[in-house]
């Protein structure tokens, strides 16, 4: 992946954690997905008194592009303002199988970056036929 792009994914999921509510946690996170179009979809953590209701920042991106139209994702940024880098939860590890094949993931927070392959993040999927 060329760094201008990781950085424009990177961007994206910062500015989208600007927006989160996450008033029970306090722990806004930001994601960003890029597609074959070439587009970013971003999305924020949107947290409810009723737990299961709240929604994450990855699904919230992918949800976003899925709805448009635009399903072939080629790479996901994660961003959060914490000391440690976020990683997916399981909920959006299985959303992410659905949508997003064996893509770069991007985990940033204000000092860090790492990239890992999808299949590093979850290697045994729901559905897998092995």
């Amino acid at each position: 992946m060329q760094e201008e792009t990781m950085d424009r994914l990177i961007d994206a999921a910062t500015e989208a954690s600007r927006n989160s509510y996450s008033p029970y946690s306090s722990f806004p996170v930001g994601a960003a997905v890029l597609t074959e179009s070439g587009r970013i979809y971003s999305g924020t953590n949107i947290e409810n008194a009723s737990y299961g209701a709240s929604v994450c920042a990855e699904r919230v991106a992918i949800f976003k592009a899925v709805s448009e139209g635009d399903m072939n994702i080629t790479a996901l940024a994660v961003y959060t303002n914490a000391a440690n880098l976020a990683f997916p939860c399981g909920l959006c590890l299985q959303v992410m199988s659905e949508f997003c094949g064996d893509i770069p993931v991007i985990l940033a927070s204000d000092t860090l970056v790492r990239i890992y392959q999808f299949s590093e993040l979850l290697p045994h999927r729901f559905g897998d036929t092995e």
